[in-house]
């Protein structure tokens, strides 16, 4: 009797606590969002003072609608203008110019519509010989890093080694594509694989 109150009480909280954090997670997100953009609003067009009850995700909106505009601004060729020398004086400016291409890089390629993101997961032998580590797959290594660290030609592939349970941080290897093994699991199921330290395996 006991193991199976145990048992229906584990299940309940496997099925329940994914759902409960990602609702936590998503109400934090859109009441802070709500803290940034709300005081954009006057005060008398706020839900709460023409309805008798608040509506959560005003801000969001607002963000939402304000972003956009920004980005229809720096597509025009007014808003280019002013991009450019906005980046410019970001440019001379020693601490904000290294902060800012930084971000900038980061963003341009999460963002981006080119695909530039994590392309497949792999398998390599790390930390040690016969020691396994899943990783993913970032890019071919170009540039001067590849000219220095391959003498004969030879392919070298970007992978990113992520810590378990927190795949946001990691280490950046660059390794001979031979020493790389390609797995056939999608990008998402390895990250279900390092984020649950192994519970979770994809078949």
């Amino acid at each position: 009797m006991i193991k199976k109150i145990r048992s229906y009480f584990l299940t309940g909280l496997i099925i329940s606590a994914p759902v409960a954090i990602t609702l936590a997670v998503g109400w934090w997100f859109i009441n802070k969002i709500d803290s940034i953009f709300t005081p954009l609003l006057p005060n008398k067009y706020l839900p709460e003072n023409i309805l008798p009850f608040a509506i959560p995700g005003v801000g969001l909106i607002i963000g939402f609608f304000l972003l956009t505009f920004f980005g229809f601004l720096a597509a025009n060729f007014l808003g280019v203008g002013f991009l450019k020398f906005g980046e410019s004086l970001l440019n001379r400016t020693p601490v904000l110019r290294s902060i800012y291409k930084g971000l900038k890089q980061i963003f341009e390629t999460v963002f981006s519509e080119d695909g530039h993101n994590f392309t497949k997961a792999a398998v390599i032998e790390y930390p040690r010989k016969d020691s396994f580590a899943v990783c993913f797959v970032s890019t071919n290594t170009k540039g001067e890093l590849l000219k220095k660290i391959s003498n004969d030609g030879e392919t070298f592939l970007s992978v990113f080694v992520p810590t378990t349970p927190n795949p946001t941080s990691g280490f950046l290897l660059f390794l001979p594509e031979k020493d790389v093994k390609l797995l056939d699991m999608s990008v998402e199921d390895a990250a279900k694989l390092i984020i649950s330290a192994g519970l979770v395996n994809p078949d």
